[in-house]
Parts: C-alpha cells; structure tokens; sequence
C-alpha cells in the first residue's frame, strides 16, 4: 500500500476539497493533531451496478471476465458428451 498523505487539521479544514479529490483518486489521507495521527480518509469501496432491463443489481467487475475453456465447454454441453 502506498505511503498516507500526513496533513494538519487546520489544512485539512483549508484543502478538504482537494484532499478529497485526492481520496477519490485511490489515495489515503491522514489527519493528525500536532504529531499525533486521528484520522485517516480512505475511498469506499462500492459494489458495481448495473442495470438489466430496468432492474438495478450489482455484479462484480470480475462477472464479465472471458469464461476459461473447462467453463465455456460446461456452458456449451461438451462436457456432457464425455459422460
């Protein structure tokens, strides 16, 4: 993981917008009060959605992957002819 971007309260409170934009962009953010750290800004992490027919679902990213070739012979019945 990479290293926190370590910030004072008061700039914080100054840059919260940018800090924020830096969060959304995959990056952590530590608030600290004098040399103690508090509070740490993470991303959150959030189910894919999409829509099928006006349904809203979530399905990982990883629904869409090319299937392997056992899966895609399982799909197609070939492996029902070797039983």
């Amino acid at each position: 993981m990479d290293a926190a971007h370590v910030v004072k309260v008061q700039e914080a409170k100054t840059h919260l917008s940018s800090l924020l934009t830096e969060v959304e962009a995959g990056g952590q953010v530590v608030i600290a009060r004098g040399d103690r750290a508090i509070a740490r800004l993470v991303p959150i992490e959030r189910p894919t959605r999409r829509i099928l027919g006006g349904l809203r679902v979530s399905v990982p990213d990883e629904f869409f992957d090319p299937l392997s070739d056992d899966e895609l012979a399982a799909w197609e019945g070939s492996l029902d002819e070797d039983l």
